[in-house]
């Protein structure tokens, strides 16, 4: 349960980072200048700041950051334990927000840098349960050849850990035209079929050596 409700005023924040500092700078009385110090302002600027009472959020937060201090504790007097339980409700994956699975043409754009996708309790069932998130990432889909299954601007979630094809199914792959999201089948020759669910497109037939398996594509959201 959180203690405070509201944002703590200006003095009372100030009165935090003097006891947060003192501890750095030895036991001496702190002043308004010692503060304006650590957050990088002048003191002119720290004076017309408390006759505003306005808080310096930027120079707040890279004071906390440097610090490892809750913010939340900084401003709101909220527990960082309490805010620790709530943040766990949450669940998130890996999403490469620049990356193009293409469905109908070639994306050569896989990156390394992702972000969080945070996702509702639902959503996280549907995929599996939150054991099985770190495995999971999420990749923009790019093309109209898995329609109706994927649509053009979806997002899918592909997991990394299954990458077998020996019973088909959906897949991110990626050949040296790029990324693609394809329903796989294995033919008994070993050759490989990539099968669009658009009709519109022809099934393609490649050799197994050409195709690398990101993982198995087990579900989509529709950007909104």
């Amino acid at each position: 349960m959180f203690i405070g409700v509201g944002m703590l005023g200006f003095q009372e924040v100030v009165e935090r980072i003097k006891d947060i500092i003192s501890k750095e700078i030895g036991e001496r009385k702190i002043y308004d200048k010692d503060v304006a110090a650590v957050l990088g302002l002048t003191p002119e600027h720290f004076s017309m700041l408390k006759r505003r009472k306005r808080l310096p959020l930027p120079e707040l937060l890279d004071f906390c950051a440097k610090r490892r201090i809750s913010i939340n504790w900084l401003l709101y007097d909220q527990d960082p334990a309490s805010l620790h339980k709530e943040t766990e409700k949450f669940a998130y994956v890996k999403y490469f927000k620049e990356v193009n699975a293409s469905a109908g043409g070639g994306a050569f754009n896989y990156e390394l840098v992702s972000q969080k996708l945070f996702l509702d309790e639902e959503i996280v069932e549907i995929l599996g349960g939150k054991k099985g998130l770190q495995y999971i990432q999420a990749i923009n889909v790019l093309g109209d050849s898995m329609e109706p299954t994927l649509k053009d601007g979806s997002i899918a979630f592909v997991d990394t850990s299954q990458q077998d094809i020996k019973k088909g199914g959906l897949f991110l792959i990626s050949t040296n035209a790029g990324l693609f999201i394809k329903r796989i089948r294995l033919r008994t020759d070993k050759m490989v079929e990539l099968v669009s669910d658009n009709a519109n497109y022809a099934i393609e037939e490649v050799e197994p050596e050409s195709v690398i398996v990101v993982g198995r594509v087990i579900g989509s959201i529709e950007k909104i």
